[in-house]
């Protein structure tokens, strides 16, 4: 996959003169960005693209020229171009951007989305706008829309936007499954764009999007050599981290991340009256309450938001002062996003680490060495996409009514999205499902059963039409309807749930909705326990292999490569010390250590929660009556024995390691909380294959095993000086 060259002539003087007239006359432009040109040469080459860029380098009008200058000068009735958003506010956001290309050149655009009115969804007959902006869910809506899918039929392009945000989930198999279904509609294959932040495995990427013998290219665009400015505050006392956080924003228009809601209700909290306006941005905030948020940027004053990953994503917020990163994020990726909002406008990035701990500036360091290394996480796509499969399965079924085994398989297994399930894996699917009462049967032919019609056919099947698992969360509102946002449904059915915060508000339940997934809330008084309803499995961040690794990298050597200040580097020093000595920079790790709830054998294994989980259930099944703990770094065994402890374990992880893939898949349980609505849909053998593929990734952690050296690390057991330094410990036992 070849590169545009920079030495080719400009594409700028070829362009079409309405669109021309616009990037001149409006936006001041007499030449393209090199992503833009290259952009330009891959997508008129017939390719299907993957555009990778930092945060403000142009992605969005890398997709847009060429493909408006293209439906200018071939134009087309109907749609021509779809836009695919991951998020509703990041199509209200883009919204006005497109119209800048769109409406001075004559091409028409509308949005379609959750959050857009009713009467304004879809078009009258012959005036199908040519561009639409639309979510993954609202696109599934749209296809079963007969009168409406037809003028889908001349589509050229789709623009994915945020695609990073979609490949390694169930919503990226939904997508896949859209696009295929979109180039059976235009009866050709519908070019396809997406745009993405910097990943570690761009070509793997882009062969996900556009699979098979299909035209591909990366433009890749590295961010140019530019000054950034950061700095660590470590800071242990939480009063003393709020006055230096309220120092560090003043007057400025900040943005404050954090890796939970829960973090960002406490911030806001404990900030609350020290920093003028004052913001908070996250998942289960209103809509309302984000936009003003991002709106308090546009203003001439300074403004701060707390933030979670929702301003990861390219929503626009304008200029940045300084981004405050409190406590370190989970990846590479995410802290490239992150710095990626701070610095435009030739001004160098700015980025303060607030920190609680010294393990933190550790792996804050970590991260800092992997950017400057340019090392950043692999998206590893989902292998055994089922529950996405039960979702079009029922999706079909409900919409013609009656349709045959033959047709029905046909239908599905031939799409991509679905190479990898056979024939016989869908039959035991469908004979599942008969059984349960999701699907009646008539000889050959399938219809919808009074399961599928009770769990799922409220307002003419509406809940099919997602992956996502909605039915966690109830809405939160005040007496006179006013959404305040999302709270956790475990919370919501507490006998006495008491005062919450959300919103950087304080909040009481008066009454609870269940049949609406719904709770009335006023204004609390009192106390508030901050942020307790967010809390949930899986929401606090662990931190990404590329970064553990690091964090292994740095312990071995003693010492960071970065240029720090000498008081960090001192209390880096200190941290240091207390890993073991003799650590090898890559690799398994055992030492046998005395801790204060008994002697241990600790494995140093640095590849992050969700191979240190799956580590602990094997390890847990071959060393009998042991208590197996892990965090980002570690997995501790306890009551393994006297002699030979260290020994013992390392012959365990030979035994694992040696051992076939289904008997270890014997051990790690099914989730308590599956991430799908659907997978409870599957039989269970198979929804345990589902679990073992993509949830545990147990292929992986095997292959890693399998080679990855183990040393066992001499000497005497020593009391460790912090047997609880890391993040956090989970337990099997």
């Amino acid at each position: 996959m070849q590169q545009g060259s920079t030495t080719t002539p400009s594409v700028f003087p070829g362009l079409h003169e309405s669109l021309k007239a616009v990037l001149a006359e409006r936006l001041g432009w007499t030449d393209l960005r090199e992503v833009q040109e290259r952009a330009y040469r891959a997508v008129s080459a017939k390719n299907d693209v993957l555009v990778l860029a930092p945060t403000a380098g142009g992605k969005s009008e890398a997709a847009l020229i060429p493909v408006v200058d293209d439906i200018l000068k071939s134009g087309a009735p109907g749609v021509a171009c779809i836009y695919l958003s991951p998020l509703k506010a990041l199509i209200n956001d883009q919204e006005e951007r497109i119209a800048a290309f769109c409406r001075p050149t004559g091409l028409s655009l509308a949005k379609w989305h959750g959050d857009v009115p009713k009467g304004c969804r879809g078009w009258k007959e012959g005036e199908a706008p040519q561009f639409l902006l639309i979510t993954p869910e609202s696109l599934e809506v749209l296809l079963h829309e007969k009168d409406l899918r037809t003028d889908l039929a001349n589509l050229k392009y789709v623009i994915a936007d945020e695609l990073h945000a979609f490949v390694e989930s169930e919503r990226g198999v939904h997508v896949k499954v859209l696009l295929d279904r979109l180039d059976r509609i235009a009866r050709r294959p519908v070019q396809r764009i997406g745009l993405s932040a910097t990943v570690g495995n761009p070509e793997e990427v882009l062969a996900w999007f556009s699979p098979g013998a299909r035209k591909k290219q990366v433009v890749a665009v590295p961010a140019p050599p530019a000054e950034k400015r950061f700095r660590f505050v470590v800071e242990p006392d939480q009063e003393r981290r709020t006055e230096t956080l309220a120092r560090l924003v003043a007057g400025k228009k900040a943005l404050v991340f954090v890796n939970s809601r829960s973090a960002a209700e406490g911030i806001v909290q404990a900030a609350a009256g020290r920093i003028r306006n004052l913001y908070i941005h996250h998942s289960s905030v209103s809509a309302a309450k984000k936009k003003e948020a991002e709106e308090a940027f546009h203003g001439g004053e300074g403004a701060c938001i707390v933030c979670t990953s929702t301003l990861e994503l390219g929503i626009d917020i304008g200029d940045l002062d300084i981004v405050v990163q409190a406590g370190p994020p989970d990846s590479v990726s995410s802290f490239l996003q992150r710095m990626g909002r701070a610095g435009r406008r030739d001004r160098p990035a700015n980025v303060a680490w607030l920190l609680s701990d010294p393990r933190e500036l550790l792996v804050s360091c970590a991260i800092l060495e992997c950017a400057k290394e340019k090392q950043v996480e692999p998206l590893v796509p989902l292998k055994k996409p089922y529950a996405v499969l039960v979702q079009q399965l029922f999706l079909l079924v409900a919409a013609v009514k009656r349709i045959g085994r033959g047709t029905l398989a046909r239908e599905l297994l031939a799409l991509p999205a679905f190479a990898e399930i056979t024939g016989e894996e869908l039959d035991r699917i469908l004979a599942h499902l008969a059984a349960e009462g999701f699907l009646d049967s008539d000889g050959d032919m399938l219809m919808p059963g009074p399961a599928l019609e009770r769990e799922f056919g409220r307002s003419n099947y509406r809940d099919l039409y997602s992956v996502i698992t909605g039915g966690g969360e109830y809405r939160a509102v005040t007496p006179d309807g006013e959404p305040v946002g999302m709270v956790d449904a475990r919370f919501a059915h507490r006998e006495n749930p008491g005062d919450f915060a959300l919103g950087g508000s304080t909040w009481s339940v008066v009454k609870c909705d269940e049949s609406h997934n719904l709770v009335v809330v006023v204004p609390g008084g009192g106390g508030i326990t901050s942020g307790r309803i967010f809390t949930s499995p899986g929401e606090e961040a662990s931190l990404s292999p590329v970064v553990c690794a690091a964090v292994q990298r740095i312990a071995a050597r003693g010492a960071s490569t970065l240029p720090l200040g000498e008081a960090e580097a001192e209390i880096l020093k200190g941290v240091l010390c207390s890993c073991p000595e003799g650590l090898p920079a890559a690799g398994l790790a055992i030492r046998e250590e005395k801790e204060n709830s008994g002697k241990a054998v600790v494995v140093y294994s640095f590849h992050g929660t969700r191979f240190n989980r799956v580590f602990a259930y094997l390890l847990r099944a071959r060393l009998k009556k042991t208590e197996v703990r892990y965090d980002d770094e570690r997995v501790r065994v306890f009551r393994v024995g006297k002699v030979g402890a260290a020994e013992k374990v390392a012959g365990a992880i030979r035994e694992i390691a040696a051992a076939p893939y289904d008997e270890n898949g014997a051990f790690p349980p099914l989730p308590a909380h599956p991430a799908s609505k659907f997978a409870r849909c599957l039989p269970e053998d198979l929804a345990r294959t589902q679990a073992l593929a993509d949830h545990y990734r147990l292929g992986s952690c095997l292959a890693l095993l399998a080679e990855e050296p183990v040393t066992v690390l001499p000497g005497p057991a020593q009391k460790s000086p912090d047997p609880d330094q890391f993040k956090r410990t989970d337990g099997v036992s």
